[in-house]
């Protein structure tokens, strides 16, 4: 059996769109980032605390993941409210940044932890865009205040790498591990 140590709807509907059958168990950690943490470094050390967060079932694998948005050497993660949602958002407008996503399988006691990179291509946007995306909310809960599934897609103008991580979990990385420990 699959554990999905995750609260994030998008990574459920990523899973289940490619097919594979998995229970949620969420736990909640200090997401805080650490002084002098590099983006990698981050996501790696969430996905770990998710993955061993969860009660311990026999026979299951659990799988952890975090996603951030780097500006630069900036993380840039869940806006608190509109203001910072609209200070993200021009920061990002017309320029370039990576979106990291650090995976953990635990499985027989072993841990398999991994990161996928991929860099966004995101166009200019006027302050009355980036004002009427705020108000539709959909910045609120994602890291980068952004959705690239969603009203943002309108923005992003390529991307190079998986699209799956841009939405929070790169699927082909997860079945690749899920696949050669024969849990798939």
């Amino acid at each position: 059996m699959l554990i999905l140590a995750s609260q994030s709807p998008r990574r459920r509907e990523l899973l289940e769109r490619a097919g594979i059958s998995f229970a949620v168990r969420t736990v909640a950690i200090d997401e805080r980032v650490r002084e002098g943490e590099a983006p990698q470094q981050y996501v790696r050390r969430l996905a770990v605390g998710k993955a061993l967060a969860i009660p311990r079932e026999a026979g299951a694998c659990v799988l952890a993941a975090d996603t951030t948005v780097v500006l630069g050497s900036e993380i840039l993660g869940k806006p608190v409210d509109d203001t910072e949602a609209a200070r993200m958002l021009t920061a990002l407008a017309g320029r370039s940044h990576e979106v990291i996503t650090g995976i953990c399988i635990f499985y027989r006691q072993e841990l398999f932890i991994d990161a996928a990179v991929t860099t966004v291509h995101f166009g200019a946007m006027t302050a009355e865009e980036i004002e009427s995306y705020v108000a539709t909310g959909e910045p609120m809960d994602k890291a980068g205040a952004y959705a690239i599934q969603g009203v943002a897609s309108r923005y992003i103008t390529g991307i190079e790498g998986c699209y799956s991580n841009v939405v929070g979990l790169p699927v082909s990385l997860v079945c690749r591990y899920l696949g050669k420990l024969g849990v798939l």
